[in-house]
């Protein structure tokens, strides 16, 4: 879950805010970040919501850029 860091280090958040945000506890983010434990789709719903992703960004389907670049595709002009 390489994205899960980097997507949580963009927006500055802690690991720490981001259990808080999401109901998923510190140990478990920390153990996700170093591969160490597999996400259940649950929890993936809790981590993207609180990160404003979607979960396809969050486990790598879809890289942020992208996401940029759809988001911009999308808007009504």
């Amino acid at each position: 879950m390489q994205n899960l860091n980097y997507l949580r280090t963009k927006q500055k958040l802690s690991q720490s805010e981001l259990s808080r945000r999401s109901s998923v506890s510190q140990t478990y983010i920390s153990e996700l970040e170093a591969n160490r434990k597999q996400p259940t789709y649950p929890i993936l719903k809790k981590l993207a919501a609180a990160l404003g992703v979607s979960i396809a960004e969050l486990i790598g389907e879809q890289s942020p850029e992208q996401r940029e670049e759809d988001d911009v595709q999308t808007r009504p002009q």
